[in-house]
């Protein structure tokens, strides 16, 4: 997630994370690459970093952001990237006991 700061011109913004909170630098990215939300901060054009994030913590942006299904679906695609092989077998053993168990209740219903 990050935040668009300033318009260089139709196809070009400089965004900024900042880098503290998100992760993202201040660069600029061209416009096709981003996807937007509905969420917005009250800040100057070209604000300095300092002046973004407490404008994010004014406006309580990253827990907004947070409670979001796309952010939740990429904060369980990271767990599931960091997995180790134990988790991953677990998750497997989980798996393939939850699909017998509904087989057996759709076996019983379809009688």
């Amino acid at each position: 997630m990050c935040t668009i700061v300033d318009i260089v011109d139709q196809k070009r913004v400089v965004v900024d994370g900042p880098e503290a909170i998100t992760g993202v630098r201040r660069h600029m990215m061209p416009v096709k690459r981003l996807s937007l939300t509905d969420f917005t901060a009250k800040i100057p054009r070209g604000a300095r970093e300092k002046t973004l994030r407490t404008a994010l913590e004014k406006d309580e942006i990253m827990k907004k952001w947070s409670e979001t299904a796309w952010a939740k679906k990429l904060k369980a695609k990271e767990v599931r990237a960091n997995m180790t092989d134990f988790e991953r077998f677990k998750l497997m053993v989980a798996r393939r006991k939850r699909s017998a168990e509904v087989k057996g209740v759709m076996k019983k219903a379809k009688k």
